[in-house]
This record gives C-alpha cells, structure tokens and sequence, in this order.
C-alpha cells in the first residue's frame, strides 16, 4: 500500500484539506450511471491514520454517533477497522449514493474541525462497469473483459483531486488506458489530479 505513504509527502499541496470537492462525485454518478454504464456498488470508504489520542478517539465516536443515528433513517450501514499496514478504514454501504458522499465529507469534516485534517488520505468509490466496454491493448485488458469489473475513483485529500484506478486481471495489473479514457469522459465533472504520476495504484480496497 505505496498509495497511502506516497501522498502524505512532495510536490504541491493544498493548503488544508478540500472536503467539498467530495460533492462534486454525485455530479459524476449520474454521467456515469446514464453515459457510461456504471453503477455504484452501495459502497464507499475514507481511509485516515489514527492517533492513540483521547480527543481523536473521541471526534471518531462523534462522528460514528452521528452517522450511525442518520444511518437507522436512510438504511445505511457503518462499519470500520484498521487494515495491516495500521490505516483505518471507515466503510459506509448505502443504496442512496449521495447518502454514501454526505456521509464521507460528515467524516472528514468532523475530522478537520478537530484540528485533524491532516490525517485524511483519501476517498474511495466503489462502481461496477456493467456496460462491458472493450479493454484497452495492455495484455492484461485484452485477456479480461471489462464488464462487471470493479472502478475505483479515489479522492486525494491531501491534493484536493480525483483519479480513476481500474484494477485488471492478474496481481496488482491495471487498465492505464481505460483511466485516461475515464478522466477524458469526466473531467467536466470532476477535478482530476493532473499529474498522472500521482494516480497511485491502492490495490486493497475493502469495498
């Protein structure tokens, strides 16, 4: 998980992190449920380091509060755990797909207003292609169909932008061409990280 220690350091930088630009993914849902022929898989995650602190602790039982009482009202599901590599994960499974980005922007808000802005890493969408558009001409993409395959668009707090991932088949292979295709059908919609060198790959998505 390179992903998450490459974005903590280098290069430009908000100067705080941008939690409202998580709004601009309900834009982009419906150009890609209506356009592109992706669906939400009812999931999404924020992944932030913790601090062995009791105010931190306290601000994530807050914000577990808040939403698990939102949650009893909209049929929504919380859970959270912290992976191997000692990031926490807080995944949020709702059918309502602007209910998942409120949610996620209820986090990093809570988070940021306790001082701890700077322990978000990233946002994470989960999408189904269900629309089987061919693979790019990596080996990888031509081996394996896109349909029912799984899209990611993560949001980089620290740079206050987006980027595709599209995992492909075989270990940690992903479909390059098909991420450029999708920052050139969305870039109305959405404000992509521009240096493509930045679009790291997070291969352990608990989504």
């Amino acid at each position: 998980m390179g992903f998450l220690d490459a974005i903590l350091g280098g290069g430009k930088k908000l100067k705080g992190v941008a939690p409202d630009r998580l709004f601009a993914m309900t834009t982009a849902h419906v150009t890609l449920q209506t356009e592109l022929s992706m669906n939400s898989v009812g999931s999404a995650g924020i992944v932030f380091q913790p601090l062995n602190t009791s105010d931190f602790e306290q601000i994530l039982r807050d914000a577990h509060e808040l939403l698990a009482g939102v949650g009893e009202e909209n049929d929504s599901e919380l859970e959270s755990a912290d992976d191997e590599f000692g990031y926490r994960w807080i995944i949020l499974r709702d059918p309502d797909f602007e209910d998942l980005v409120v949610s996620l922007n209820t986090i990093s808000t809570e988070l940021q207003g306790g001082g701890y802005g700077e322990r978000l890493l990233a946002a994470v969408f989960a999408f189904e292609d269900t629309g089987g558009e061919s693979g790019g001409k990596d080996s990888a993409s031509m081996q394996k169909p896109s349909k029912g395959r799984r899209v990611y668009f993560i949001y980089n707090f620290k740079r206050g932008s987006f980027y595709p991932f599209v995992p492909s088949g075989g270990t940690q292979q992903r479909d390059t061409e098909r991420e450029l295709r999708l920052k050139a059908q969305l870039e109305r919609e959405l404000p992509f990280e521009a240096e493509t060198t930045r679009w790291f790959p997070l291969w352990e998505i608990p989504l």
